[in-house]
């Protein structure tokens, strides 16, 4: 083999042969698909909301116990993870630092839909979420993505105008004549 060049030799500093990036997409993939997540993107974005977040509960657990600071910051993290349904508790900063992507992956949409058994899979709940048929208090949502915090999982139901919503209610025995009049 010949000797490489110095140029060479500086590009091959920076690549490291035995940890690829490409080798941790294995638990990547196992947690896209369990969640049908079907942008990449969304699954890195919330891999750098959970570093930051255990990164940041990190420090805060270095700072002394009876710190003001410390204190305030800590209920107030915790507080907005907790609305955000990303923990269960507010009790404790380890459930911060133990914060997983899965975490976010279970507060999209389609995952609240079939939890609300409104849907009886994710890719159904998915479709129907593209196609306009589901909403979330007075606005249409069509994007898989979105994150439904803990007050808005009670104010998701179906389109006015949806079908799924009118074979619910005639098979409630709930169906309006007035509904039937407007279609």
């Amino acid at each position: 083999m010949r000797q490489l060049k110095h140029h060479e030799k500086k590009l091959l500093k920076k690549v490291d042969f035995v940890q690829w990036k490409s080798d941790a997409t294995l638990h990547e993939a196992q947690v896209m698909r369990r969640y049908a997540v079907t942008n990449r993107d969304d699954y890195r974005h919330y891999s750098k909301l959970v570093g930051n977040i255990t990164k940041l509960a990190a420090m805060m657990k270095k700072l002394p116990q009876n710190d003001e600071f410390r204190i305030t910051t800590t209920e107030q993290m915790l507080h907005k993870l907790y609305t955000a349904g990303l923990i269960d508790t507010q009790k404790s900063l380890l459930k911060a630092e133990q914060l997983t992507v899965s975490a976010f992956c279970r507060r999209r949409l389609p995952v609240v839909l079939c939890r609300l058994k409104m849907s009886e899979n994710l890719t159904e709940a998915s479709r129907f979420i593209e196609q306009g048929q589901v909403r979330v208090g007075p606005s249409v949502v069509t994007d898989t993505a979105f994150l439904v915090t803990r007050s808005m999982e009670d104010f998701i139901t179906w389109v006015d105008s949806s079908k799924i919503k009118r074979t619910v209610a005639k098979y409630n025995d709930k169906l309006d004549d007035f509904d039937l009049l407007g279609s």
